[in-house]
């Protein structure tokens, strides 16, 4: 292994033309140590299957991702995210992955009231987080950028996740901090001082911020370097507030999808180096 990728995780997403084997045998191939998988083409490709192949190779499994949705006032429909929420902590648990990913949901149709929607997502993780620790799986609140509230995530700052987190012990839920969508705000040093004090980063994941946004606000995030994020600094305070895990590099970007994976892969690693080491 390379030793200045000692901490990098390239995310399944990144290069998602890659097959799970074919993701495997690149990062094994460069020195890279782990990998963040989705649910999906875990599911397709078979979870024991998976966990098997990141054995083999001798890949570290940094996250998975997604649970959440839990804002849904339906109690069928609640009812039904939680058992998907406890499918996906199963699924960690074979991957052998200590970090699901939540993204909490956006306002159910002809919603307005933004903060009740909030506290569903404390409520489902009440029932959700005892689970989890008995399979040593973290519940990891990430929040997204305020464009996604309506739609996807009414979780928007790491002080709302935050506030969400402590109501639980640390070793059951923690939050991302993914720096494309906490970049803008100027509350974040602090927050991250906070959410380290207690324990509480579960992941760090790295993307750019380009402006125009190539692809619209879900498939626009830039390789890193292209963009106005300051990722060292992002680094620098993850790494002061006591976070030395896995990098995670997520980057849903179709340029991207359609180049040679080999290629991005080895940019990436470069662009790790230049710009958060």
């Amino acid at each position: 292994m390379t030793g200045d990728l000692v901490r990098l995780s390239i995310n399944q997403e990144t290069i998602k033309q890659w097959s799970l084997p074919e993701l495997a045998d690149g990062c094994a191939r460069l020195g890279v140590p782990g990998v963040g998988l989705w649910r999906a083409p875990v599911q397709e490709y078979g979870v024991e299957r998976a966990a098997r192949l990141m054995r083999e190779t001798g890949l570290l499994v940094t996250s998975l991702c997604r649970g959440g949705f839990f804002t849904a006032t339906d109690p069928a429909a609640r009812r039904t995210a939680l058992d998907d929420n406890r499918a996906a902590i199963d699924e960690a648990a074979v991957l052998q992955t200590d970090t699901l990913v939540l993204v909490s949901g956006g306002l159910p149709s002809g919603d307005r009231d933004i903060a009740a929607a909030r506290e569903r997502v404390g409520d489902a993780l009440a029932e959700l987080a005892p689970y989890a620790a008995e399979r040593s799986v973290r519940l990891a609140i990430e929040p997204l950028h305020p464009m996604y509230a309506s739609d996807r995530c009414v979780v928007s700052t790491l002080g709302q996740a935050l506030d969400i987190a402590e109501r639980f012990p640390a070793e059951q839920v923690g939050v991302v901090v993914d720096t494309y969508h906490l970049w803008w705000d100027d509350r974040v040093p602090a927050q991250i001082v906070r959410a380290g004090a207690a324990g509480r980063i579960a992941s760090f994941q790295l993307a750019d911020w380009v402006t125009p946004l190539p692809e619209g606000v879900l498939l626009g995030r830039g390789q890193l370097g292209d963009g106005c994020v300051d990722l060292r600094r992002f680094r620098e305070q993850v790494d002061a507030a006591g976070f030395f895990g896995a990098m995670e590099v997520e980057i849903f970007n179709p340029a991207l999808w359609a180049r040679d994976g080999a290629e991005v892969l080895a940019e990436i690693a470069g662009r790790y180096r230049e710009h958060v080491l």
